[in-house]
């Protein structure tokens, strides 16, 4: 598969969607963005969060998936949970992974699915872009692309994944309901979400989520 040419993010044609907080999202996305290129340039930095196969153990991810990857495809992850426990992908399903970062979780569904799927990574973050297409490129994985982009505006086309995978990333969207929008129009009819991701059991007062700092740290 061939790898589509990363185009920088035009925030003015994201689809208009009126956040529902008082935050300036352009900022909190270049935030992020730069909180997550440390991350895919300087994995072993040390961050406020769990990072690499220590995390990718303690999440539960099968060793016998993980433990074969050489330590570049492993060194920047960072997800808060394990998406494959709600089950293994089958061979031949069409994979978007939403927030793809460096890329673990694309490659071991690029390895379940098999040659005969296919597994688009979308990501706004062009370090970790450009550190995933080369994890793929380097345990030639040919059937995994990665795009850049946003998970409000997808760059992947209405009914066309089987399953929708992602990794602590829609927690990091100030507008959900634009998220999973866009998921609902990127499944097929009966594809499937397999979600990670972090909630909250209490509502988080107003002024700490409109915190760029929060957001990140």
């Amino acid at each position: 598969m061939s790898q589509p040419v990363s185009t920088p993010i035009d925030e003015q044609h994201v689809p208009a969607a009126v956040c529902p907080l008082n935050l300036n999202v352009g900022a909190l996305r270049r935030a992020v963005q730069k909180e997550y290129e440390e991350v895919a340039t300087h994995p072993t930095k040390g961050f406020h969060f769990h990072t690499g196969r220590p995390l990718a153990a303690m999440l539960g991810y099968d060793a016998g998936e993980v433990d074969p990857l050489p330590d570049v495809a492993v060194e920047s992850f960072a997800g808060v949970g394990n998406p494959f426990i709600w089950g293994a992908l089958r061979s031949g399903e069409s994979v978007v992974e939403v927030g793809s970062g460096a890329g673990l979780d694309a490659l071991i569904a690029a390895r379940q699915v098999g040659p005969a799927g296919r597994v688009v990574g979308v990501d706004m973050t062009p370090a970790m872009l450009e550190k995933a297409r080369a994890n793929a490129g380097l345990v030639g994985l040919t059937h995994a692309a990665f795009r850049e982009g946003l998970a409000e505006a997808l760059p992947v086309p209405d009914g066309s994944a089987d399953v929708i995978t992602s990794n602590g990333v829609i927690n990091l969207c100030p507008d959900k309901e634009a998220v999973f929008r866009e998921l609902y129009r990127v499944l097929k009819p009966g594809g499937r979400l397999q979600v990670a991701d972090i909630i909250v059991k209490r509502a988080v007062p107003q002024d700490a989520r409109e915190d760029i700092d929060l957001w990140t740290g």
